[in-house]
């Protein structure tokens, strides 16, 4: 097989040809580290290359009837661990961290025959909606290398947009799947929350409202690894009822009846939307309309100013609680040094947080997915665009080191409230780009992005389609019809697939 034969092929096919052996898991393994030492030096979507590992599993590969028997993936450099590999989280304080064990999630990709490659690039801590962490650099967009893949999982979506795996490791805590497969043209689910727990020892990952998933180019490939890595983790913080049939066979029944179908374009927290992105919207509630579904612009009655409020206090309570266990592991203060200035923000502003602020804020989570429940008794998704503009410019969203003092002197010695405050501004810019994303996060509910347009200046944008909660198959059918379509945009247009 040749790198053009390899790049048109996703994990499922993959998979197929393994167990025919028309190609061997070296082979393909192989194929990939030829398109990473292509395309890598200017993407910089690898932290860690497992390179004589991986080839020497490749070589002693017994069976191949497991669903993804030797082919090869990539994992987030985060909740993601491998036993003996290093796992930084982005962050300068654990560069030198080593996982001691497997997490269960790794465990369940290990058991359906994926090979782990390496590790791909993450902000620290997950905390931005770029990946441009100063312990390993900013990552770039394989559309085009200037801009940013988003974030936080945007080291994978370079790895799997430039064709060097067809899948790797994601996770999602506030569109951190959909906001980087919206920017590279990939498809990108965030399960319901419970469904795809990483097992104990990473706590309640945000309160339940971060999960690990993948991201993909095919439907087919993430409705497999929802097959393989749902689970009913009696140790986890939150389940959700296994789905009984198959995923993969279910993405591809019809709808038995036209769908009601519920959008917006207007930003949920009164930002700017493009008409990029209300034009992708535009065109898939067109393609719907014509497809026989009923489809009216709705508001969800959602307060999302105060949501994001809400999901903020909580950030700064989590990293509060975070630094307060990396200053134990580490035997000595944490300073404004050691972190990078988000990280710095929110525990500054966490340290202020009182249990009761913290409880409320989740109370108002269960208000929206009430909200959200009861707008899901007449409609059967809720369309918005993924992101509100195609992908910033690397730089773009990274604050200068004279706004970075500013901040730190503007933070320390005021009120709580005000420190709040604080924290809605400076993400306010990052937000202004991606504010549709959070309220899956926060309800729990399912949601993916659809590659369906390509900008004037020739960058991807998604569309969202949120569902109700364990709906991830009525999402997958109506994403696999959709990839049966000209909307489909995908990987046309992508420079690094041209001509492939």
């Amino acid at each position: 097989m040749d790198l053009r034969t390899y790049l048109t092929l996703d994990a499922t096919e993959m998979a197929q040809l393994i167990r025919n052996k028309e190609v061997t898991s070296k082979e393909l393994i192989e194929l990939s580290f030829e398109q990473l030492d292509k395309v890598n030096p200017s993407l910089n979507m690898m932290t860690d290359v497992w390179r004589e590992r991986v080839l020497n599993e490749a070589e002693q590969l017994g069976e191949t009837n497991r669903p993804f028997s030797g082919v090869p993936m990539l994992l987030k450099n985060s909740s993601q661990s491998v036993k003996g590999e290093g796992i930084t989280s982005g962050s300068r304080l654990l560069a030198n961290n080593i996982a001691e064990r497997d997490s269960n999630f790794v465990g369940k990709l290990r058991n359906a025959g994926f090979l782990f490659a390496g590790q791909t690039n993450a902000p620290e801590f997950g905390l931005k909606n770029i990946t441009e962490p100063e312990l390993h650099g900013p990552t770039g967009n394989p559309w085009n290398s200037e801009y940013s893949p988003g974030g936080s999982s945007g080291g994978s979506a370079a790895a799997v947009a430039s064709g060097v795996v067809p899948v790797a490791g994601a996770s999602d805590g506030g569109g951190s799947i959909r906001i980087p497969a919206s920017f590279t043209g990939l498809f990108g689910l965030k399960p319901t929350r419970g469904r795809t727990p990483v097992g104990p020892g990473v706590g309640r990952q945000w309160q339940g409202a971060a999960i690990d998933f993948v991201l993909s180019r095919s439907v087919r490939d993430s409705a497999g690894l929802l097959d393989v890595l749902q689970v009913i983790q009696p140790e986890a913080a939150f389940q959700a009822p296994l789905f009984s049939g198959s995923y993969q066979n279910a993405m591809m029944e019809p709808f038995n009846k036209p769908l009601k179908i519920a959008f917006t374009t207007k930003s949920p927290v009164g930002t700017p939307v493009s008409e990029e992105a209300r034009l992708a919207v535009e065109k898939t509630v067109k393609w719907l309309e014509k497809d026989g579904h009923i489809v009216e612009e709705r508001d969800n009655g959602v307060d999302g100013i105060q949501l994001m409020r809400d999901y903020y206090l909580m950030n700064s309570g989590e990293i509060a609680a975070l630094i307060q266990k990396l200053e134990r592991a580490v035997g000595r203060p944490i300073t404004a040094d050691d972190v990078e200035i988000e990280t710095w923000m929110l525990n500054e502003a966490g340290k202020s947080v009182s249990a009761a602020e913290f409880s409320a804020s989740l109370a108002s989570w269960d208000t929206a997915a009430a909200q959200m429940a009861a707008l899901h008794q007449t409609y059967d998704f809720y369309i918005t665009p993924t992101n509100a503009f195609t992908a910033p410019k690397i730089g773009e969203l990274t604050f200068s080191k004279a706004n970075q003092e500013q901040m730190r002197s503007n933070i320390s010695g005021v009120s709580g409230n005000k420190q709040q405050e604080l924290i809605y501004d400076m993400f306010l810019p990052s937000l202004t780009y991606t504010p549709f994303t959070q309220l899956a996060n926060l309800t729990g509910q399912p949601a993916v992005s659809v590659p369906v347009h390509l900008s004037k200046e020739g960058l991807p944008l998604g569309v969202q389609v949120m569902a109700q909660k364990g709906e991830e198959h009525r999402l997958l059918q109506l994403a696999f019809q959709l990839e049966q379509t000209d909307l489909w945009v995908g990987m046309k247009g992508n420079p690094l697939f041209e001509n492939k």
